[in-house]
């Protein structure tokens, strides 16, 4: 894809790939998209030329995922294309997802009965999905270390040239905790929360939107966008770093197609 190889890190030393960089992303893609193994991906048909190993396809899909360049294509393309954004409001949740492989950061989470992951994400009003937080274990509910983890997902937006100031966020009643709004006062962003009927706490005078809170249904639609893609899913990676890459980069599939519809519509 011409919009990912211009962020790609240039090979290191030793030969240069046999393959042009564009038709490597394809394969990723590919892998992303479907969720085969790597061992299946059918090389023959996505190169050009003298086809590359599955493993060397994966060798290069690792170098760029610990790198962070996944996330890094992102934030430019995001700062590059942030005037189609629409940050009228936002949405905050969390998505456990089953890792069938084990790995960093994976446990077993009762309600799913399976070991899963757990991360945030943020969307904008269109339900275009924004950041995330670094992936935890999925014994941990949304909450844990929500401080540290909310500022990770504001921080990506502050990245790209995005003023998060003023921002109205809707989150549902499990992120209604003082670590979470204080997380939010930190970056000037409004929580849009109700109240969680479970707390003790009483005359709270914390402002809460129920019309703009119905308009919470896009991060549900978001999820399901997500759920196109094979690799993101279900995990297969048993690392974070290989996890995240393909969340990124189904952000930037998403983004493109979005962005080239308003394009289209102007």
């Amino acid at each position: 894809m011409t919009e990912i190889v211009p962020y790609l890190s240039p090979p290191g030393r030793g030969p240069s790939s046999r393959a042009p960089v564009a038709e490597i992303v394809n394969a990723v893609l590919y892998k992303l998209k479907s969720g085969v193994q790597w061992h299946m991906l059918p090389v023959t048909e996505l190169f050009s030329g003298e086809p590359l190993n599955y493993k060397t396809v994966f060798g290069h899909y690792r170098k760029w995922s610990k790198a962070g360049v996944w996330k890094e294509c992102w934030i430019r393309l995001l700062s590059e294309n942030r005037s189609k954004v629409d940050l009228s409001s936002g949405d905050f949740d969390g998505s456990h997802t089953t890792a069938l492989r084990g790995g960093e950061q994976v446990e077993y989470q009762g309600r799913k009965k399976r070991k899963t992951t757990n991360s945030l994400y943020l969307t904008d009003r269109q339900g275009l999905p924004l950041a995330m937080s670094e992936s935890v274990a999925g014994n941990y509910n949304d909450l844990h270390d929500i401080e540290v983890h909310a500022e990770e997902v504001f921080a990506t937006l502050d990245d790209a040239g995005i003023a998060t100031d003023g921002l109205f966020v809707n989150g549902d009643s499990g992120f209604d905790s003082r670590g979470f709004r204080t997380a939010c006062a930190k970056r000037g962003v409004v929580p849009n929360v109700p109240y969680n009927q479970r707390g003790k706490e009483v005359d709270r005078d914390e402002p809460f939107d129920e019309k703009l809170y119905g308009e919470r249904y896009s991060v549900e639609r978001t999820f399901a966008w997500m759920d196109g893609f094979r690799s993101v899913l279900n995990r297969f990676d048993t690392t974070v770093s290989s996890w995240m890459g393909f969340n990124f980069l189904a952000f930037i599939v998403i983004a493109i197609k979005k962005f080239k519809k308003i394009n289209n519509s102007r």
